[in-house]
């Protein structure tokens, strides 16, 4: 038995249940659910004080993530969602008043509503670059850039089509151009590889519920080395001070920051979350993410070829090699009624602007694609 095959034992739902619903929220393991009722069980005996087991959790969590994205453990905090680093970003960087922040005008509503409100409260200005059939066109975005642009932010995956930006590429751009280059991470974190350091990406954020099957409310930030000394401090509690684990002598308030990104964690962690995030890193680091990539863009491959195929459906999301993520989107004349057939069928996914949207994942086997690809059959075969 393959690893693939081994890490699917682990998700119950597998036995009655095609889950291609990541790109939303991702499904328990069973080590998750075993590591929050361990934890539960502490608590509930309340025999001992287990907070020192929370911060040595978070210090390795910080060294997981590190790894999955090619950085140093100093340079990750753990956060709250995805738009915890952005508004690190939105109201921590040296902006003036004037400076311009570009957004795609297809982009994920957390990042516009945040860089928004930054804007409302600092004086910046927000600038839309319009996209081409649905995808960032780097060429616009080279054409909008200004002397008072200073901040690029947008989606390393696009969520409503799958479609992964060329960070490589966009981050070359803003160097040349001394752009900060600020990347919400979420639909290809878990899925699709990426080296931070490599790229040169200055502020990476992600929410661990999705692709990263772990807990809800829980993620974390990406701070380059570079930027974390320039930024300010949008927030602050007292535990982004080095208290170097003395909580018996708190009367001191001269104590340093964290010279890391730890500086910027917000107050005590959710618990449950933290250990819930530790088990489902591990999953992570044991496959390997661009193992992970082949295993999910096989199926994939598997489904497009049907769509592309049966003369009824039309993929709406793309396979180039350098742009396709784990997110595969088609459709039909009838895509709602299309969906509803789906989900009757104990196939679990959502329908995203216009489009039938299928997150493939880990757990994710042949049999889950057949069953899809049979429902689609059965759904062509009445419409005839």
């Amino acid at each position: 038995m393959d690893k693939f095959s081994q890490a699917r034992l682990l998700f119950p739902h597998t036995n009655s249940i095609s889950y291609f619903n990541s790109a939303s929220y991702g499904p328990f393991c069973t080590p998750v659910q075993k590591a929050i009722e361990a934890n539960i069980a502490v608590r509930l005996a309340a025999d001992r004080d287990d907070s020192h087991d929370t911060f040595e959790a978070a210090e390795q969590l910080r060294g997981d993530y590190a790894t999955l994205v090619g950085a140093d453990s100093r340079q990750i905090g753990l956060g709250l969602n995805t738009s915890f680093g952005l508004n690190i970003a939105a109201f921590g960087l040296p902006l003036e008043p004037g400076d311009e922040i570009l957004v795609s005008d297809i982009e994920f509503p957390a990042i516009v509503y945040t860089w928004q409100a930054a804007a409302q409260t600092r004086g910046l200005k927000v600038r839309f670059v319009a996209s081409t059939d649905r995808q960032f066109d780097i060429n616009k975005f080279q054409e909008c850039i200004t002397a008072k642009t200073k901040v690029l932010s947008l989606s390393y995956v696009q969520f409503f089509n799958g479609y992964k930006n060329d960070l490589a590429a966009l981050s070359k751009i803003c160097k040349e151009n001394n752009i900060y280059f600020v990347v919400d991470g979420i639909q290809g974190m878990g899925v699709e590889p990426v080296d931070v350091t490599k790229i040169g990406i200055d502020i990476f954020t992600s929410g661990c519920q999705k692709w990263l099957l772990a807990p809800q409310g829980c993620g974390f930030f990406y701070l380059s080395d570079q930027i974390r000394k320039r930024l300010g401090i949008p927030f602050m509690s007292w535990l982004g001070v080095d208290w170097e684990m003395k909580f018996g002598d708190l009367f001191h308030y001269d104590r340093p920051y964290f010279d890391s990104a730890q500086k910027y964690e917000l107050g005590y962690y959710a618990v449950l979350n933290i250990l819930g995030m530790k088990a489902s890193a591990n999953l992570f680091l044991d496959l390997g993410i661009e193992n992970i990539q082949k295993h999910n863009h096989v199926l994939i491959d598997r489904l497009a070829d049907y769509v592309k195929s049966s003369g009824y459906y039309t993929v709406t999301s793309s396979l180039e090699e350098k742009h396709r993520s784990a997110i595969f989107t088609f459709t039909c004349p009838k895509f709602e009624e299309l969906h509803k057939m789906i989900l009757k069928a104990g196939i679990i996914l959502v329908t995203r602007e216009g489009s039938i949207r299928v997150s493939v994942h880990l757990f994710n086997d042949e049999s889950d694609i057949d069953k899809l690809i049979e429902t689609l059959e059965q759904f062509q075969q009445k419409q005839s």
